[in-house]
């Protein structure tokens, strides 16, 4: 009874409010798996991960975030897929910034817990001088940065086609007309999809595809300790993981749609003929058994 009555008090019945709870919760656990992931692998010098492990446990971390909030606030953990969405009419446009919004404050928020987690290892790691660059940098745990050779037009062409691949994967995916995935295995194809676009097209910058996944972190960092540089490192370098992405979303859902889901068969009308549906209905009535002729005399 008390749980009961806990419940009923705590219970959020707006639609909007829980899906933003939801949404909160999938980045965070999104950001923290993965963050995770990347600074155990730094602040160990590799020797407990290297790129792999970090690329997987992005695409597994992915999967669960999509678990926990999949169906409340559909999971979108990326403002590029949420424009898709609004693009394509399924979420409507006044949601788009307070998804933003929602995503982007997780994203910061998890970079502290991440920060938190990881604290006394950073410290050994980096003699507590936390930098950008140089063989003891660890800005990259928690935002990206391009490698060395990249540049801002190489880099933007890479994000452009890298969500363009995200957008179009999982538009394929969530396609119940297309091919088709069993129903709660979604969230695993898209994980696969992720660690498909990271070993393929991750060596230039480290795929982020995520305007928040990126900006939140890089937040997290100028304020945590690492100042400015954040913004200034790689020529000025944060704002391509924030634009690309929606353009390249834009794209990808453009391109879907005009070589694949526009061009699918209509679906048949039902028949609507009263009596073929009584002659089709009658041939699972069971028969009447068959009876004796009444005995007529013959007199």
């Amino acid at each position: 009874m008390a749980l009961a009555r806990i419940k009923g008090r705590l219970r959020i019945r707006n639609l909007l409010a829980r899906q933003c709870l939801a949404e909160f919760l999938s980045v965070f656990v999104l950001m923290l798996l993965t963050q995770g992931a990347v600074a155990q692998a730094v602040t160990s010098g590799e020797a407990k991960g290297n790129f792999f492990t970090m690329f997987l446990a992005g695409a597994l971390a992915v999967t669960v975030a999509i678990y926990v909030g999949g169906n409340v606030s559909g999971a979108h953990l990326n403002p590029a897929f949420s424009l898709s969405m609004c693009l394509l009419g399924r979420l409507p446009w006044a949601k788009l910034p307070i998804y933003c919004f929602v995503q982007l404050l997780s994203a910061f928020c998890a970079s502290g817990a991440t920060y938190a987690l990881y604290y006394d290892a950073l410290q050994n790691y980096t003699g507590g001088n936390l930098t950008v660059t140089g063989p003891k940098e660890t800005a990259s745990i928690f935002a990206t940065y391009p490698a060395a050779y990249l540049s801002l037009n190489g880099g933007f062409l890479d994000q452009v086609l890298g969500t363009w691949m995200l957008i179009v994967g999982i538009l394929a995916i969530l396609d119940t007309r297309n091919k088709g995935v069993p129903a709660g295995l979604e969230p695993v194809a898209v994980g696969l999809l992720i660690l498909t676009i990271g070993l393929s097209m991750g060596a230039n910058c480290g795929y982020p595809l995520n305007p928040a996944r990126d900006l939140g972190p890089r937040l997290f960092t100028y304020v945590a300790g690492w100042g400015p540089e954040v913004f200034s490192a790689g020529n000025g370098w944060w704002w391509v993981p924030v634009v690309a992405p929606l353009v390249g979303a834009t794209l990808g859902t453009a391109t879907y749609q005009l070589l694949v889901a526009l061009h699918h068969p209509e679906d048949p009308e039902p028949a609507q003929d009263l009596e073929l549906a009584q002659y089709k209905a009658s041939d699972f009535k069971t028969p009447a058994p068959a009876q004796t002729p009444a005995y007529k005399p013959c007199f």
